[in-house]
Formats: C-alpha cells, sequence, structure tokens
C-alpha cells in the first residue's frame, strides 16, 4: 500500500476551518473506530455520499490543482483520497451504485445494467405464467415509471418542477408494476428491490436502528432497499428523463443547464436531510445515519458536444476540461460547499464524514479518440447472417446494451451460436464517425476482444446457466461509442480506464493530515466502509462475505 502526507499551505488550512468548522479541525486526530484514549466508540453519527457520475480521478486532481481555495481542494487535503480506484464492470450507473451500496460486483448483485435481458423470466404484463419461461426485458430506468414524461414521475404533481420536493418518498408509489419482468414461479411483477441478490448498507443499517435517505435519478433505484424491502425511509427520485420543463431540447439530460437545475433539486433535499427533516423539508425526522445523492451535470457536460453556448467535454489532449466541463465542475464545488455549511450549521462537522465518489467515469477523454459507431447495422448484420443457415431462427441476438462496451442476449444459448456471434464481431469491419463528423471504419466491430457463452460466465464468475449474464461480452477498442448520429461525444458502461478510474475520497472528523492512497482499490469497498464508520459489522453485507470485499486501507 503506497500512502503519500499532503502537506497543507496556510491559505489550505484556514480554507479547512471555514469550510469544516473549528470543531472538525480540533477533534480526536484517530481514525474512526478509536477515540484519542483508544477503544471508544465511533465519533461518526453520519456519513454523506456524494456520487458525481462521469467524474474521473483526474478531473478532482485537475480541480483542486487550479483551484486551490476551494472546497473541494480543502476536502482533498483533508482527507483520504484513493487515487487509483476503480468502478465494477460493467461501468454502468446501475451496477456503479449498487456495487457502492452493497460491496458487490455484477456476478453477485445480479445487476449488470440498468436495462436488461432475463432468461428466467415473463415479459412486463404477463398475467398468465404457463408454458415455458420465454424470457423478457429487466428494464429497471424510467421505462418502469407511471408516466416517464413527468418530472415527478407520473404522481400527478401541480406547479411541476417548483413542486418536486413535494414528490413521494417511497418510489413504489410511482412505478408502475405492469412495466416491470414477471417472476415465473409467483407470476407477479418483480420490484426493483425484489430483483437485486444481497442486501445492502441500507438494510444493515435500518436492522441497527438507524435512519437512513437517498436520491437517485430514477424511482427504479429503489432497488436499494434490497430484498427485504426495508431500505431507505426517505427516497427523492425525480426522473431524469422526464420532458425538461422550461427547455425545448427534450430530458434533463440534454441541457447542462437544464441538469444543474435538476441537481439542484437533489442538493437541496441533501440540505435538507442535514437540518433534519424530511427531503421536503416540512417534516422532522432527525439527520439520517447514511445518506446522499448522485449528480449528472459533471456527465453531461463530458457526453454533450456543446451546450449553453459552451463547447463539452475536454480540449484536445484528454487532461483539461473544456468550457462546459469546467462550469459543471465550478458548479459541483460550490453545491459541496452549501452541503459542508450545512453539516457546520446543523453543529454536525464533529461526526459527519463525506465520501465523494462516482458511479462511472466517460471515454474518451480525449476528442479525437472518439469514433461514434452505430451498433443496430451490426446487430442486424449478424441477425441475418445467422438467418442464412437458421432461418426458423432469425433472430439470435434478441437484447443489448451498447454504450462504450458491447453487452449481447441471444435466443440461442448455445456454444455453436455463441461463438458464431464472437467470430462475426471480430471479423466485421464497422462505420461510424469521428468527431469532426467525418466518417471512419473500425475493425472487428470496433472491439478490441469478446467473450462467448461460458467464457462471459467465467468472465464475471457466474455459472454459464446464470439467466442474467449477457452471452456474448465485448470489450470496446479505446474511444468507440455505439451511438448513431452526432449527440454524444462519450459515455460509459465500458472496461476503458476512463470509464472506470474514479475518485473515492473519504473524509473523517479527525484525521490532522490528508492522506493520498495509491494501492488498487475498488469503489465496492465503499460500503463495507461506511459500515466501519458507523461501528456496523461490514460482514453483514451478503456480497462482502461472498467476494471478501475489504474496507478501504487506512481504516
Amino acid at each position: 500500500m503506497h500512502i503519500r502526507s499532503v502537506r497543507r499551505t496556510a491559505a489550505v488550512v484556514a480554507s479547512v476551518v471555514t469550510v469544516l468548522g473549528t470543531a472538525a479541525v480540533a477533534s480526536a486526530t484517530a481514525l474512526p473506530g478509536h477515540g484519542a484514549g483508544g477503544g471508544e466508540p465511533s465519533p461518526i453519527k453520519h456519513v454523506l455520499l456524494i456520487s458525481v457520475d462521469g467524474l474521473h480521478q483526474q478531473d478532482l486532481t485537475w480541480y483542486v490543482q487550479n483551484h486551490p481555495l476551494s472546497t473541494l481542494a480543502a476536502l482533498d487535503r483533508r482527507g483520504l483520497e484513493y487515487s487509483n480506484a476503480m468502478t465494477p464492470f460493467p461501468s454502468d450507473s446501475y451496477p456503479g451504485i449498487v456495487g457502492q451500496m452493497t460491496g458487490g460486483d455484477p456476478g453477485v448483485t445480479g445487476i449488470y445494467y440498468d436495462d436488461t435481458w432475463n432468461h428466467d423470466v415473463f415479459p412486463a404484463g404477463t398475467t398468465n405464467c404457463t408454458g415455458p419461461v420465454p424470457g423478457g426485458e429487466a428494464a429497471y430506468m424510467e421505462a418502469a415509471d407511471i408516466d416517464q414524461t413527468r418530472l415527478d414521475a407520473g404522481q400527478g404533481l401541480k406547479g411541476l418542477p417548483g413542486s418536486i420536493l413535494q414528490m413521494t418518498g417511497n418510489p413504489l408509489q410511482v412505478i408502475n408494476p405492469a412495466n416491470l419482468p414477471v417472476n415465473p414461479k409467483t407470476c407477479k411483477p418483480i420490484l426493483p428491490n425484489q430483483y437485486i441478490q444481497v442486501n445492502t448498507i441500507f438494510n444493515v443499517a435500518g436492522d441497527a436502528g438507524m435512519r437512513t435517505a437517498w436520491s437517485d435519478k430514477h424511482p427504479a433505484n429503489q432497488v436499494l432497499s434490497g430484498p427485504s424491502g426495508k431500505g431507505p425511509q426517505d427516497y427523492f427520485t425525480p426522473e431524469i428523463n422526464s420532458t425538461a420543463i422550461g427547455y425545448t431540447t427534450g430530458d434533463w439530460t440534454t441541457d447542462n443547464a437544464a441538469t444543474m437545475q435538476y441537481d439542484s433539486y437533489k442538493v437541496q433535499a441533501v440540505i435538507n436531510w442535514i437540518r433534519g427533516f424530511d427531503h421536503s423539508g416540512r417534516h422532522f425526522r432527525g439527520t439520517p445515519a447514511i445518506f446522499g445523492m448522485n449528480f449528472q451535470t459533471v456527465s453531461t457536460a463530458q457526453k454533450l458536444p456543446a451546450s449553453d453556448g459552451l463547447i463539452g467535454g475536454y480540449r484536445p489532449g484528454g487532461t483539461v476540461p473544456g468550457p462546459l466541463l469546467q462550469r459543471a465542475l465550478n458548479y459541483i464545488n460550490t453545491q459541496v460547499t452549501r452541503m459542508v455549511r450545512a453539516i457546520r450549521q446543523r453543529g454536525l462537522a464533529s461526526s459527519t464524514a463525506i465520501i465523494i465518489s462516482a458511479k462511472h467515469g466517460q471515454s474518451p477523454t480525449n476528442p479525437n479518440d472518439l469514433a461514434r459507431v452505430p451498433d443496430s447495422p451490426i446487430i442486424s448484420a449478424i441477425n441475418a447472417a445467422w438467418a442464412t443457415t437458421h432461418p426458423s431462427n432469425p433472430n439470435l441476438v434478441i437484447f443489448s446494451a451498447d454504450d462504450d462496451g458491447m453487452l449481447l442476449w441471444l435466443s440461442d444459448r448455445s456454444q455453436t451460436a455463441t461463438n458464431f456471434v464472437k467470430h462475426y464481431l471480430l471479423t466485421h469491419s464497422a462505420a461510424g464517425n469521428n468527431i469532426n463528423d467525418q466518417p471512419l471504419t473500425v475493425s472487428s466491430s470496433g472491439l478490441t476482444k469478446v467473450y462467448a457463452g461460458a467464457q462471459s460466465a467465467k468472465f464475471f464468475g457466474v455459472p454459464n446457466s446464470d439467466p442474467r449474464h449477457p452471452d456474448v461480452l465485448g470489450i470496446a477498442q479505446h474511444g468507440v461509442v455505439y451511438t448513431g448520429g452526432t449527440s454524444k461525444i462519450a459515455e460509459h458502461g465500458g472496461d476503458d480506464p476512463q470509464d472506470r478510474n474514479v475518485p473515492i475520497l473519504v473524509v473523517v472528523p479527525g484525521l490532522k493530515h490528508g492522506q493520498s492512497i495509491g494501492s488498487p482499490v475498488e469503489t465496492t469497498q465503499i460500503a463495507p466502509t461506511i459500515l466501519t464508520v458507523l461501528g456496523l459489522n461490514p460482514n453483514e453485507l451478503q456480497a462482502v462475505k461472498i467476494e471478501h470485499t475489504k474496507v478501504l486501507p487506512g481504516f
């Protein structure tokens, strides 16, 4: 383990005192679980987890270096910074947040993406579960809403978007069961929390009598309630892919200013929790033990070619954020400042740990590396080639999740069929376009490796008979994004280091000196660390026991 102490200038020390409060700076120097005298119970009573979707470790490093008096810089120099942290693969939001909350990878949690295929379910809307189980789409994103066009997911609030903080704290009230896959044994829809295969930190904290809360981008993130359903007592889940009210570009992700407005609602919910209220700010409940939110602003600033008159993504070379992304990072710093100040004003600075991380990064950062490749022609060509010798089964690929990786589910799961797809992909050249919309061609369908059938199962550590894992898994070449048109300049989901190398910054009252820890860690280690910080047993997490997930080094 490589640990480097961080020297702080007088200006930074002053900034830490201003941001965190004198009590936090003067508190005991021992790590959580060990008071100044040693052996006392943990002084940490609250953990605020902030996920900044898209944020790379290099982004945090750049921001701290270029804004040394910012709140993020103050926190960075005060905390434990894990500079070699990786998200789970696939690097999608759903397995990303599930990993942080369970300590498990997709093979254990059963969560591979937010929209997948499951060979052992009946399709959504099925009411008569007789005959062979055909398999079906498992869509745990906006498609699960009662009305995905509305910010309140179909609750029917008046006065949106201003009234959104009055959205229900129970996401199941705005999820339409008819949109969910059906359990073949019960013939009932599988709720999000019933789909995950292991428990979460919210379950463990709840069993210990602790209050918890969480804000995320879809009601389907109710998955975090775990199999028992006893998760956060308060959710705030406005639908990000709903129509952006007051904007003309589509949903809240298609205009970066709209994304900031959307994120600000969630920030207010977090501040209300800090102050001891429910997310609406109307009912006093006490500050949760575990709570937090995810930001989308950085993610859209990385993906949009331009927004609000500013160029998106990074400058050529891929290390310096462009103007839109710099604005997004400044926005994050401002909102984190609001949260930290609320913690201090509430008198919680000496009892609250803050963790900043990300569900995923984005790739590529260098715009000159971009190769946009439509995946539909590739899939259609696979099916057409298969149909020439299998006319009774012309649709071999029945579902795909392709962002900057390729996950395919097949109607024929035999090794013969999966090998057929693998061979086709690796011998096929595909057309696309670059950052300047000029045509290009990629070899091997834009992939470097393909895992077929049993190889894919082994990759994820599951039996080949497992109904959830992709039948064919493709690792994309650096810079390849599977998308039609020219609306994206980066994406996530793949195994590129730029998809997966995200920050983990843990700020704990009591640390006199910040530390940079360069040993490899994973964001799944956030879950057992949170429980340890609160004095709970991380082995209460099923995924931790299965995968032997360790607490982050330094604790």
